[in-house]
């Protein structure tokens, strides 16, 4: 049983990052409607990572999501910490967030984590 469980957990930043463009997506197509389809394009990277692995690809993703939760967790403390003012909307937003946030920035080290191991 163990040995399936570590079988299977290198997959999860990447169902995860799959998840979050479809919920991304699918909250946007109410909204948009059928111009929300192009986010479905950022789900690529991890579905093709599900189905042949790259260490270059994994590493790539993995630097660019952790630079950009970096920003949204900068973003997220300065509004947290009352150093920049943002607009209502976005405070609603960040408050919201908060757990995506720290949660993008794990899945991206994880990625960054898998793609440093010998065997993927």
């Amino acid at each position: 049983m163990k040995l399936l469980i570590n079988k299977y957990t290198k997959f999860i930043p990447y169902l995860y990052f799959i998840a979050a463009v479809a919920y991304w997506f699918s909250s946007v197509n109410k909204i948009e409607g059928v111009t929300a389809y192009p986010i479905l394009l950022f789900g690529i990277p991890f579905v093709w990572q599900l189905i042949k692995p790259s260490k270059q690809l994994n590493f790539s993703l993995g630097i660019i999501f952790v630079c950009l939760s970096s920003y949204m967790i900068l973003a997220y403390l300065m509004n947290s910490l009352n150093i920049i003012s943002f607009s209502e909307t976005i405070q609603d937003f960040l408050i919201l967030s908060g757990v995506f946030v720290f949660g993008n920035f794990l899945m991206s080290l994880w990625m960054i984590r898998n793609s440093m191991k010998k065997a993927f």
